[in-house]
């Protein structure tokens, strides 16, 4: 009798900076690979993201953010189908350590971030997936 080997679960992460390729049906498709649920690309690499909708979105949810703050200058987070303003407090908080924040849909997000990547800015961006395919 042979054993099956068990399967492990890791947290997502891809370890290297990369442009969104596309998005929709609740994930997102780069560097060959496809994403379910939110992401977070930072300059350390892609990673799977816990908040599903704006109101998920914290401080504590932008950890990743924070500890990688010396190597970035703008953060674009993309807020769904809908553009929603970054909430006050983020705002603030990222202000604070040096970093711009802006908002817009998910979709004009991932176009800002491929293009300020391209151009080797110091960008980031968080993600909250959406539901149709682009």
């Amino acid at each position: 009798m042979t054993e099956t080997p068990m399967v492990q679960i890791r947290d997502a992460h891809f370890p290297s900076r990369t442009p969104v390729d596309a998005y929709g049906n609740g994930g997102f498709r780069f560097a060959g690979m496809s994403h379910q649920g939110s992401i977070l690309c930072v300059p350390s690499g892609v990673y799977g993201w816990e908040p599903k909708t704006y109101a998920d979105l914290s401080l504590a949810a932008f950890e990743k953010v924070l500890e990688e703050v010396s190597d970035i200058e703008v953060l674009l987070i993309g807020t769904g189908v809908d553009l929603r303003p970054v909430p006050a407090e983020l705002k603030a908080a990222f202000r604070e350590v040096g970093i711009i924040s802006d908002s817009m849909s998910t979709g004009a997000a991932i176009r800002t971030f491929n293009v300020m990547l391209a151009e080797e800015r110091a960008v980031a961006t968080a993600l909250l997936a959406v539901d149709y395919e682009r």
